[in-house]
């Protein structure tokens, strides 16, 4: 069997979650069948196909004829060069709506089945419409055709799937399929020998953070989804010794960017320990800022299921989520960590409907935590051993051959 994932995002341009599913998974299925990836961001490097774990890729750059045009219509231009280049597959299997056109025309065009992985929804990210502007109707045609067209969708949770079928009532139930997300145990774990902790150690002096205080550490892009500006309020009201880390860049517009920096500036005029990582750090580097922290919190507004938290649960961190999408499908309450309850709004953007109630919440959440290291600490190794049960890449890749099995026979 030939399978061809096409993606937006892959090594080494990699920018969120759905780029780490398409990496881990490729790898994994490597082992069991022919699989080749067609990413954006220009030609890669394949190394040698004939291991295992190597995975022939294939990158695109746009298309010069686009170069100035809006931002939807040169994906677009890449999703063609992407159909136009599949010759040979025996599936495609895309992944968000960046790569959804290039797999329903070449389905089409080849006569193969059309496989896609659901890692968000343009219609409950409305505010993405701030970033691409009419390219936003581009975006939700693209999905909205591959999602009605489409011989099999996997939700990457159990919420997933009951949004994909409340935004697309067209598609037929049966067709949808749950594989949750998962992990690579091996790469996200506590530095275990001396010269890791030595590293560790080097990488917490460098960007500035205590490793004897309590600490909130935050991992993300800045997009509203991620729910930043909301944990920043919450902030305020945490006691003064702990500290706050943020690992967040990469902001879709230049007005969530302003926001931000204005509460981050405001926070930091008011007490100390509020450190901003902007930079995308190596997985050894964001690795210890894990480890150093007491509790990871997720206050996204929409978060389909969240690998972040995964990566914090396998470095032994209890995790602070909302109660929203796929999260819940994560966090065990009150043993791998807490759920903040949030009531939302029902026009798509997620927005809580009490806000200052959902940040009162958090903050609780999070100095219940911050100030209970040893409960912290037992919450988090239940993490690890949740992550290891239940998220293993392994487990993810068998669940996603037995879908790829089902739609080839029909």
């Amino acid at each position: 069997m030939r399978v061809d994932l096409l993606t937006r995002e892959y090594p080494p341009h990699v920018y969120g979650g759905a780029g780490v599913h398409v990496t881990e998974l490729a790898r994994v299925l490597r082992r069991s069948i022919d699989v080749r990836v067609h990413a954006f961001d220009g030609p890669r490097l394949n190394g040698d196909s004939d291991d295992d774990d190597v995975v022939p890729v294939t990158g695109y750059d746009d298309l010069p004829e686009l170069q100035g045009a809006n931002a939807a219509l040169r994906t677009f231009g890449v999703d063609l060069q992407i159909a136009a280049n599949l010759d040979g597959t025996d599936l495609v299997h895309s992944h968000t709506w960046y790569a959804n056109l290039a797999g329903t025309l070449g389905s089409l065009l080849l006569d193969v089945p059309h496989v896609l992985s659901a890692h968000s929804l343009e219609p409950l990210r409305p505010w993405k419409a701030e970033q691409l502007g009419g390219g936003y109707a581009l975006s939700s045609w693209a999905e909205r055709t591959a999602y009605e067209g489409s011989a099999g969708v996997i939700a990457v949770s159990g919420g997933m799937r009951e949004d994909i079928l409340r935004a697309y009532p067209q598609v037929d139930p049966a067709k949808v399929h749950v594989v949750h997300n998962g992990i690579d145990l091996e790469g996200w774990r506590r530095p275990d020998d001396e010269a890791a902790r030595e590293a560790a150690e080097a990488t917490l002096a460098r960007l500035g953070i205590d490793a004897a205080r309590p600490t909130v550490v935050f991992v993300g892009r800045i997009t509203r989804q991620k729910g930043l500006p909301h944990l920043l309020r919450a902030v305020e009201q945490l006691p003064a010794d702990v500290q706050l880390v943020l690992c967040a860049g990469a902001p879709d517009t230049p007005e969530i960017a302003a926001e931000v920096t204005g509460l981050v500036e405001g926070l930091q005029d008011k007490r100390d320990g509020v450190v901003w990582i902007e930079e995308m750090l190596p997985r050894p580097e964001l690795v210890a800022v894990l480890a150093a922290a007491t509790v990871f919190v997720c206050p996204s507004i929409y978060e389909p299921l969240g690998i972040v938290n995964l990566e914090a649960m396998a470095v032994g961190l209890p995790v602070v989520g909302s109660a929203t999408g796929g999260i819940p499908e994560v966090i065990d309450d009150g043993v791998t960590g807490t759920l903040v309850p949030i009531e939302q709004v029902t026009d798509g953007t997620g927005t809580p409907v009490d806000p200052r109630a959902f940040e009162r919440d958090l903050a609780e959440a999070l100095t219940a935590l911050a100030g209970d290291p040893e409960r912290a600490a037992r919450m988090g190794v239940a993490a690890r051993r949740r992550v290891e049960d239940h998220f293993s890449w392994d487990a993810v890749a068998d669940r996603t051959l037995e879908v790829y099995r089902a739609v080839l026979q029909g």
